[in-house]
């Protein structure tokens, strides 16, 4: 039957055999047509500062896991990046997570670490996030699972940017705050104070940076702080022999790469063994 109908009509059996095998392609293209493109999905602005905000609280929320931990890294993306792979926004250069895993991972429970550090904070930031829940904070140190040996604090070089006059007097003061509101919060613990890290602005590290870190030393020098807090200059371990900043421990003008966290740990981790003598 089918043969014959063929014969009488051969017109339609190409029409029908030609759209079957062009259902059958377009079939096959859509199979392996890409997923849509990000940009065409329906998605929620969530920047990265919300997005590490959420994961800080996440991890807050899990009283199991803030037992174990000995240290507590505070500041803005130069701690945050500690914990960074691939860096999303400068392709081919890649943050401290390597280093981070290895040391602060928990491979040595005693350097078991957790990182709280938020790109784009500024001391007003840390201190909102400290601050009680009661008082308006975020309370993050409230947790009494949290019981850190040490808090590792670096903040203040954002300050430096939309600066109040006189910047240095107003860095200083931020960053004391922060480091009241910390031994308010956890006052069993020692504070690590860090000295900022040069920029690849002479002008900045020469009227700003230098004279931030000469008075955060003073600072961690003077009673009652010194019951409390270990100043670690952290400045010239970043720069050339000439005294500029090393271009190969940063990714960027402000943030340090792989090896820049590497210089880092080698100078911080010595420097907490002495802690604890």
């Amino acid at each position: 039957m089918s043969s014959i109908i063929g014969a009488r009509h051969p017109q339609r059996v190409w029409t029908l055999v030609l759209s079957l095998l062009a259902a059958s392609i377009g079939s096959a293209a859509m199979a392996q047509t890409p997923e849509p493109f990000a940009s065409t999905r329906p998605t929620a602005r969530i920047e990265y500062w919300q997005q590490r905000l959420n994961e800080i609280e996440a991890r807050l929320s899990d009283p199991a896991s803030l037992a174990p931990i000995r240290l507590v890294f505070l500041g803005d993306s130069i701690t945050d990046f500690w914990t960074m792979a691939e860096n999303p926004w400068f392709p081919g250069t890649t943050g401290g997570r390597a280093v981070w895993t290895g040391t602060f991972g928990g491979a040595d429970s005693a350097y078991l670490a957790l990182n709280m550090g938020i790109s784009g904070d500024r001391t007003e930031h840390v201190l909102q996030r400290i601050l009680p829940k009661g008082e308006g904070g975020l309370g993050e140190l409230d947790r009494p699972d949290l019981d850190p040996e040490v808090i590792v604090l670096l903040i203040g070089i954002n300050n430096s940017w939309a600066a109040e006059d006189p910047a240095v007097s107003s860095i200083f003061e931020g960053v004391r705050a922060v480091v009241e509101a910390v031994h308010a919060r956890k006052p069993r613990a020692v504070i690590v104070l860090q000295s900022l890290l040069p920029t690849n602005e002479t002008d900045r590290n020469e009227n700003v940076v230098k004279p931030v870190n000469a008075a955060l030393a003073a600072f961690a020098s003077e009673s009652p702080q010194t019951a409390y807090v270990r100043y670690l200059d952290l400045y010239p371990t970043f720069l050339t022999p000439d005294g500029q900043q090393n271009r190969a421990f940063f990714m960027d003008a402000v943030h340090p790469d792989e090896d820049g966290y590497r210089a880092w740990r080698d100078r911080l981790v010595p420097f907490l063994d002495d802690l604890r003598q």
